[in-house]
């Protein structure tokens, strides 16, 4: 919970009041390997706030291959907020790499909250911008460079993950082959 409460206070400050209220809205939930925190096909039903594990986005193409597409780890929120906003149907999968554990909010109670605590609506504006601004920082340098800057760009940006999660998912996220990953991986060390 204080590591909720900590990352939220970044973004504007919350009174005794407010932060027991903010409390009472969350519920931990468990959520196991390969499981999936939101479907593709479903309106997503939380945002969620990792306190343990890792969550990866996923999509299928057009050739029904399985493409990584971001990874999210502790101390970070995961949803899709545009679709979990607008109550529509999600275009990707949210699935779990690890056991994981997270606080969650329904779409009730996260109005619940906008709609009691002032200046919520700012505060959770300027979590959206970070949670948007670190995926592209993350993910843009991927699309212009070779496998091996791409990779060594994933460990920079993701440096405690790579021995936690299966290296099949970061070979996608790297757009490569698993081949093409473990010969990189053999030329780096």
């Amino acid at each position: 919970m204080e590591a909720l409460i900590n990352f939220i206070l970044q973004f504007g400050d919350l009174n005794k009041q407010q932060i027991d209220f903010l409390m009472s809205k969350v519920e931990i939930l468990e959520i196991k390997k390969h499981e999936y925190l939101s479907e593709a096909g479903k309106i997503p039903r939380y945002v969620a706030f990792v306190l343990e594990g890792v969550f990866r986005f996923c999509y299928y193409n057009n050739k029904s291959e399985e493409v990584t597409n971001y990874f999210v780890d502790e101390g970070n929120f995961v949803v899709d907020n545009d679709r979990f906003e607008s109550q529509i149907a999600a275009t990707e999968y949210v699935q779990a790499i690890t056991d994981c554990k997270v606080l969650v909010f329904s779409k009730k109670n996260w109005d619940e909250i906008s709609n009691t605590i002032v200046g919520w609506e700012m505060m959770k504006a300027k979590m959206v911008k970070k949670c948007l601004t670190l995926a592209m920082e993350r993910r843009s340098p991927l699309v212009s460079e070779d496998a091996t800057t791409r990779y060594l760009s994933f460990i920079e940006a993701f440096p405690n993950l790579i021995n936690r999660i299966p290296l099949s998912y970061v070979a996608s996220y790297l757009g490569v082959t698993q081949q093409s990953l473990s010969r990189i991986r053999r030329n780096i060390h």
